[in-house]
């Protein structure tokens, strides 16, 4: 969580959402006061973990369904 290109609320936030997604209530509790304190508000937070719930539900369909990656996805591993 050192300073770098991401600023603190970002950091955060991404973290409150591995910690819901992995349902750690500790780690939710804890980086939600964090982010809070960062400038989250209720609604940012709410979105936020709409989209969260939003993305765990469609890669879990996708790799249900075993879903190929589009040609257009692919990932260039050049820098």
């Amino acid at each position: 969580m050192a300073p770098g290109v991401l600023d603190a609320l970002t950091k955060e936030m991404i973290y409150l959402a591995v910690s819901a997604t992995n349902g750690c209530e500790y780690c939710v509790a804890s980086h939600t006061a964090s982010a809070r304190k960062a400038g989250m508000t209720g609604e940012v937070r709410s979105e936020m973990m709409a989209v969260v719930g939003m993305a765990n539900e469609t890669n879990s369909l996708a790799n249900g369904y075993r879903v190929e990656r589009d040609a257009a996805f692919a990932v260039n591993r050049r820098r």
